[in-house]
């Protein structure tokens, strides 16, 4: 899953002879692009400059958007005890932002070739309600349509990113990080990156979806992404058998081949695949970091019995969320 898909929504095409730009687009032409970047004798509804301005948007949406819903999930969600366990790696949070953001605008490329085909009028995007099918029942029925078409899409490249004669090459990166952070969230390699983001953009070349309601859904789920690597294991006790959270992901994380699901546990159960999250089961990170500092194998600053400090030790006393 990436960030890209929220460039799209900064964008619109009618079917008439003119193109109606989106207010960000707008006020960038305005301010920035029409006087001081293109030439006048380039069109705003020219095909190469959506396709030039489509890729910067893009891309300064993916960073500021990314970095920003890190940051402040890091620093206000992220539990920093986790930094201690002994699978947190020297430098993480650094190199995880340093391979992610080497790696969006690689994305970018395709997908923006996606960008440009809605903003073409090629997908099945709508402005108004009442071009809906059925109004407005049928706007809220298309955005749980949303998220279950992408849930069980995203599942089956998920597995499929794991099968052996493919792992190593794209997705392994993603799992080097094995006690993630949320600046993990993001931190693919550009195949496989685009390829769980895929089912974002077929959509609504697919099913009738109201482009406002296609922005909202591509920041929700960028920040469920995050979320989901956040290292806060909560989920209301309801919901524990139903939404595939941060516990669940983690789990994803550390044994590898047990819950791929994005949102919800569905697939995995249907699949075979589901784990009741170790987190659960007092077995999890932060329960390893307890049992480990009992026997004497770490201290209280995450430095082992040598003395040495895994990865980025908490040094603060950030409480636990789960103590």
């Amino acid at each position: 899953m990436t960030l890209f898909a929220l460039s799209s929504g900064l964008v619109k095409w009618t079917t008439a002879s003119e193109s109606d730009m989106d207010l960000v687009l707008n006020v960038a032409d305005h301010y920035v692009l029409t006087p001081y970047v293109y030439p006048s004798s380039w069109p705003e509804d020219g095909a190469l400059r959506q396709i030039i301005s489509l890729l910067v948007v893009t891309n300064l949406g993916a960073a500021v958007l990314y970095l920003g819903l890190g940051w402040l999930s890091y620093h206000f969600i992220f539990d920093h005890n986790l930094m201690k366990h002994p699978q947190f790696l020297k430098n993480q949070v650094r190199r995880e932002i340093k391979y992610a953001m080497t790696s969006l605008p690689i994305i970018s490329i395709p997908t923006v070739a996606l960008f440009f085909f809605e903003v073409r009028g090629y997908s099945k995007l709508y402005d108004h309600v009442e071009e809906s099918p059925m109004g407005w029942p049928f706007v809220l029925l298309s955005m749980i349509s949303f998220l279950l078409f992408t849930d069980g899409c995203i599942y089956w490249i998920h597995r499929f990113l794991h099968h052996k004669s493919i792992y190593k090459h794209f997705h392994k990166p993603h799992h080097v990080w094995k006690i993630p952070t949320p600046f993990a969230s993001h931190a693919f390699h550009p195949l496989d990156g685009f390829l769980q983001g895929l089912p974002y953009h077929i959509y609504p070349f697919l099913f009738p979806l109201h482009k406002v309601l296609y922005l909202a859904l591509y920041i929700f789920v960028n920040i469920w992404t995050v979320s989901i690597h956040d290292g806060d294991y909560r989920v209301p006790g309801p919901l524990q058998e139903v939404v595939n959270g941060a516990a669940h992901h983690t789990d994803h994380h550390l044994f590898f081949d047990v819950n791929y699901g994005q949102y919800f546990t569905l697939w995995d159960r249907i699949g075979g695949s589901y784990r009741n999250p170790s987190v659960l089961e007092g077995k999890g990170p932060l329960d390893c970091i307890r049992r480990l500092t009992a026997e004497g194998k770490m201290s209280a600053n995450g430095a082992n019995a040598n003395g040495h400090t895994n990865g980025h030790a908490n040094v603060s006393g950030t409480k636990s969320k789960e103590e």
